[in-house]
């Protein structure tokens, strides 16, 4: 079964021309970041491209008009925006998750909101190496669609290997989780850690590497996703 390549970047004013070439590229999701000013799960990569985004007034109103400008340049592409509570306690909780959907958002992730809070707000959760069979069961059974498997304990960002967490996290999780897609992020930056995580989960998220890739433009962001399309098809 072919496996999921999700593809993060920050909302900047570039972002849907780079977004159209990751998934030309052979991207399967966009997560799009909207930029918040205390990124507690983000790593520097991220953090700096998110002041960066701030500084040229990528408010939430403009990431939303973001979204919308990816939405008509990706097709039926999912496109999942990841944000932090405090944004929609500022925005607004029922109007951001309705905002979102008129603009094309496909779903949520709000990292710092864990599941059984908000039940309302449909939305991917997040499971860690940390998490209780519990925490995970009750993830899992209120999840949209699929968990992201946080890999290793910490903030994102490139790591010389993939982690020796992820094993034993996808086994436990897969015992509890009944089925659900699972995709497994943070600390994934090359084709070949793209591969080994895509050997044990159902797909695999990169983020910082693709946010600093994408500095370069979307030639660039497109043949480095099509590097990781390549190694995780090989890994099939």
């Amino acid at each position: 079964m072919p496996k999921t390549l999700v593809i993060y970047l920050v909302c900047e004013p570039e972002t849907p021309d780079l977004a159209r070439a990751a998934v030309e590229a052979g991207a399967d999701l966009i997560e799009l970041g909207f930029p918040f000013s205390d990124p507690l799960a983000d790593g520097p990569v991220i953090q700096r491209a998110s002041e960066r985004a701030l500084g040229r007034g990528m408010r939430t109103a403009r990431c939303l008009e973001c979204l919308a400008e990816t939405r008509s340049l990706v097709g039926e592409t999912p496109i999942v925006p990841m944000t932090y509570a405090a944004l929609l306690e500022a925005y607004g909780w029922e109007r951001f998750a309705a905002d979102a959907e008129s603009n094309g958002a496909t779903s949520l992730i709000v990292s710092d909101v864990p599941a059984g809070q908000r039940p309302e707000l449909r939305r991917v959760h997040l499971v860690a190496p940390t998490s209780t069979d519990e925490r995970i069961r009750l993830a899992a059974s209120t999840t949209d669609g699929w968990l992201y498997l946080v890999t290793l304990t910490g903030t994102t960002g490139a790591r010389a290997e993939l982690s020796n967490a992820l094993d034993g996290l996808v086994e436990r999780t897969r015992r509890v989780a009944d089925g659900v897609p699972l995709y497994a992020g943070f600390g994934i930056s090359t084709p070949q850690q793209a591969a080994g995580a895509a050997a044990l989960a159902d797909g695999v998220v990169v983020g910082s590497r693709a946010v600093q890739v994408a500095e370069e433009g979307p030639d660039a962001l497109g043949a480095y996703v099509a590097s990781l399309r390549a190694a995780i098809d090989v890994s099939l």
